[in-house]
């Protein structure tokens, strides 16, 4: 079994200052497949000492030359990118053919569009041709925690550590303890790239220790945080002693407007969007809005797509979908599958229990209710798992009444081929992302919700300018 204790912390590898050990499980298994480190308030305070002493060089260096250290980052991490597949597949379970293409390329495809971004962003600007002696500054906010979860690791670590470098922040991260190793990997991808000691540092820990040290913590000028909305309010309320900026990426309840001319992919689409990282997303499509004229040809496709999704371990090749992350989240999809049932909606495929064959490992069969109204529990909350609401709807104003009705707003989606309909219903679902006929959004495209989704914006230009302040100066001497 791999141990790996220590932390990195001001460019070395150190020994826990109060750390105590943690198991890290194979969710296909339930077997330990590693032993960390949690550590405490004091490991909190040094990363985040390291950070602030690192900070007054690096915010002032050229922001060429952080460009040109994340562009040694992309070349690091895809020579490693095997390491970080069979890392994120053992921990928290994505199967191994979709850990080495969407889950480490989610991580090369945020840092490349942050180059591409940074390098037409101006730093120092001219406030207009009006008022030739004002500029427009922007700096970094300083010392960032750096909070990231356990379903899209690197996503999220890539997300907010390519942003921050490149926005001149130096940075502590704390990765989620259920999927810690894939984190630790690319520490040292960091120190390879050869980022100056004290800009990264990485602390292992849960949110009741780290979590709330760093969010806390006088010396943190800002927390970047991906999760539950739960953890979200917790961290708001910790942070706002100290009036630190909070940026938040929480869960969400998308809808998935299926209209009566949608093409002939939507549902299927729909589904297997659902069903993918084992509904472990934020933004899912976990309600489907289904117009009542073809309701029940939409219930019945979309049973036979999920019957034919398989399940299996993570370590096998394949296109299958894997176990959720632990026990804890099985056992709260379990208790919503039943709920469901309980509330009177009709179960048409899946259900409580292990798929067939398996008495081990926490995997989840595919499961899609249909006649739920969106009243039901299943309906309100964020289930985490490959579990499908199917909602109808008689009209347009329905539907987006329906969508809109949730604490959420992150991701919606629209299938229709009426295209001043779908045009018209992306200005009327309160979201921080409309996602229409199955186009996925473009490379830079701000990620990010609203209500109970979170605040600000993750993903090219708009990624950099949340590590950023505005400095305006007047008199500025032309040069």
């Amino acid at each position: 079994m791999l141990v790996k204790r220590d932390f990195y912390i001001n460019g070395q590898w150190v020994a826990p200052l109060n750390g105590s050990d943690h198991h890290v499980i194979n969710p296909s298994s339930e077997e330990p497949c590693a032993t960390i480190s949690l550590g405490g308030a004091e490991d909190a305070d040094a990363a985040v000492a390291a950070a602030k002493a690192a900070l007054p060089a690096w915010m002032h260096t050229d922001p060429s030359e952080r460009i040109a250290l994340v562009e040694k980052l992309i070349a690091a991490y895809e020579a490693h990118a095997e390491d970080l597949a069979q890392a994120m597949a053992t921990e928290m379970g994505a199967p191994i053919d979709m850990s080495r293409s969407s889950q480490v390329g989610a991580g090369t495809w945020h840092l490349k569009n942050f180059i591409r971004a940074a390098k037409e962003f101006q730093f120092n600007r001219p406030l207009g041709a009006h008022a030739p002696n004002d500029r427009i500054i922007y700096e970094p906010v300083g010392v960032a925690a750096l909070i990231t979860p356990w379903n899209w690791p690197m996503n999220q670590v890539t997300l907010k550590v390519g942003a921050a470098a490149i926005a001149g922040c130096t940075m502590v991260l704390k990765p989620s303890e259920e999927s810690p190793l894939n984190a630790m990997v690319f520490a040292e991808l960091m120190d390879e790239a050869g980022f100056p000691p004290g800009v990264f540092n990485l602390v292992n820990g849960d949110g009741a220790g780290v979590g709330t040290a760093l969010s806390g913590h006088k010396d943190v000028d800002m927390v970047s945080f991906t999760g539950s909305s739960r953890a979200g309010t917790l961290i708001s309320k910790n942070a706002a002693d100290t009036l630190k900026r909070v940026h938040l990426e929480l869960g969400g309840k998308g809808a998935n407007l299926i209209f009566e001319d949608a093409d002939e992919k939507a549902v299927k689409r729909g589904v297997l969007h659902m069903m993918n990282n084992t509904g472990q997303s934020c933004n899912a499509p976990s309600r489907m809005l289904v117009q009542r004229g073809i309701y029940d040809r939409v219930v019945d496709e979309a049973a036979a797509v999920a019957d034919k999704v398989t399940v299996g371990p993570a370590s096998e090749e394949g296109r299958h979908i894997g176990p959720v992350v632990n026990e804890a989240q099985w056992n709260k999809i379990q208790g919503l599958i039943e709920k469901g049932i309980s509330e009177g909606a009709r179960l048409v495929a899946g259900g409580p229990g292990r798929p067939e064959g398996f008495n081990k490992g926490f995997y989840v069969r595919p499961t899609v209710f249909a006649d739920v109204n969106n009243e039901m529990t299943i309906a309100r909350e964020e289930i985490f798992g490959p579990v499908l609401s199917i909602i109808p709807f008689e009209t347009e104003e329905e539907a987006v009444e329906i969508a809109n009705d949730t604490a959420y707003g992150l991701t919606n989606y629209v299938q229709t081929q009426d295209h001043a309909r779908a045009n018209r219903l992306a200005t009327q679902l309160r979201s921080g992302m409309v996602e229409m006929n199955g186009t996925s959004r473009a490379a830079g495209s701000p990620f990010g919700g609203m209500k109970q989704s979170g605040n600000g914006r993750e993903g090219g230009v708009w990624g950099i300018e949340d590590f950023l302040e505005v400095k305006a100066v007047s008199g500025w001497a032309a040069e």
